[in-house]
């Protein structure tokens, strides 16, 4: 596993963190021993980065956490979000007392004295642009209660307002192969103000492992069953905006693209590694051999500069107006 500086902090963290909405909720059913299990096998292949949200599984993937951290004996760097909790929900969510509140519950939960990161999970854009949040969030730290804050975005433009605030040690994006606009936009200036960028969906709900096909089941309380039109939240948190169908059909022409000798997931994840603005990817993990192949593309070589022309263009003239939803 290779490591990171992450952005102005000075944490060292793994290139390949380990997502945990999959543990909470969302993805079916997976139960104690299983999310143990995968948590464990992550920090044997040098995981020190956990992404997680107060919303996942409504405290689950949390506590969950919580309870494995307790066991280590190594330091990790455990990233929450607050926002979307159901009680009291949406724009009551949105205040200093409740921003506590939440927060004071993720500390509970995670058994943690002070959060290492907590961010504003996928705020609506007007909150961004009044401003007041920047300033709740900077209390906190004052506090005590939070060491550093950042956003997990939806589209650029909510990036490029977070990027003008002083105080965001992160940014949270959905950036893939089919989902490439953060290079031209915010890249250059994240190394610059050095704002992690954290990197969610690398493998676009699975589509991006290669294996997904017309006929492959999702369970009822699976996302990529029930909100894969946008019925319940962003639709670019599923399969990243791209129609299910047409994402199949464009996995067949990527495969071509790629090093005939490496895993499609692999090479997904290389490619994100790729980019030097890139702090940790987090891809979300079921199952322990899952885990281990996704941190071996922490140890692959680079992809050759004709490979990312080649998903560069791919991207601009097959993909890209495909994608729906906030970008």
């Amino acid at each position: 596993m290779n490591y990171r500086t992450f952005g102005s902090t000075g944490w060292k963290v793994s290139e390949i963190g380990l997502g945990t909405w999959q543990i909470g909720a969302d993805w079916g059913d997976v139960d104690d021993s299983t999310a143990e299990t995968v948590l464990a096998t992550a920090v044997e292949n040098g995981v020190t980065f956990f992404d997680t949200a107060d919303c996942y599984g409504e405290g689950l993937s949390e506590s969950r956490l919580g309870r494995f951290i307790k066991t280590l004996s190594k330091e990790v760097v455990i990233a929450t979000k607050l926002g979307r909790f159901p009680q009291p929900g949406w724009p009551d969510n949105f205040s200093l007392e409740q921003f506590r509140k939440h927060t004071e519950n993720s500390l509970k939960r995670l058994g943690m004295e002070s959060l290492d990161l907590t961010q504003v999970h996928c705020p609506p854009t007007d909150l961004l642009e009044r401003g007041e949040v920047f300033d709740w969030l900077r209390t906190l730290k004052r506090e005590g209660k939070i060491q550093q804050f950042g956003f997990s975005v939806e589209s650029m433009e909510e990036a490029q307002i977070c990027l003008q605030e002083e105080g965001v040690a992160s940014l949270q994006i959905i950036f893939n192969i089919f989902r490439q606009k953060a290079i031209a936009s915010i890249f250059k200036e994240a190394q610059e103000k050095q704002v992690a960028l954290i990197v969610r969906l690398p493998l676009a709900s699975g589509l991006l492992s290669g294996k997904l096909n017309r006929n492959t089941p999702f369970a009822d309380s699976d996302h990529r069953n029930f909100n894969r039109d946008g019925q319940e939240f962003n639709v670019g948190e599923t399969f990243s905006g791209l129609p299910f169908e047409k994402g199949l059909e464009l996995v067949d022409s990527l495969k071509k693209l790629v090093p005939e000798n490496q895993a499609l997931s692999q090479s997904a994840l290389r490619w994100v590694l790729d980019f030097e603005a890139v702090s940790v990817v987090i891809p979300g993990s079921k199952s322990p051999r899952q885990v281990m192949d996704n941190c071996a593309a922490s140890s692959l070589s680079s992809l050759t500069p004709d490979t990312h022309e080649a998903l560069s263009d791919f991207y601009s003239n097959e993909v890209a107006s495909h994608i729906r939803g906030k970008y």
